[in-house]
């Protein structure tokens, strides 16, 4: 999937994911899309909710071959 700015933030735990992916979905116009990578297993819950309070798309996520997980956002 495409995606205009990444957030590599594998090795963090919550809160700390969001604030960044938070911060970078300030950084990005609307319609733009943010990659998160993250390995805190409470990450796919946050995100989720995350998506749903702030109303921004939460395109996809999954786990990847190293144990990371990865989110796309799409920024409202």
């Amino acid at each position: 999937m495409n995606f205009d700015k990444e957030v590599d933030a594998r090795g963090l735990n919550c809160p700390l994911p969001i604030l960044r992916a938070k911060k970078a979905l300030a950084e990005v116009d609307s319609g733009q899309t943010v990659r998160v990578l993250a390995t805190d297993p409470g990450a796919v819950k946050d995100f989720q909710a995350f998506a749903k309070q702030t109303g921004n798309d939460l395109l996809a996520h999954g786990e990847m071959p190293d144990k990371a997980f990865e989110f796309y956002l799409k920024r409202k």
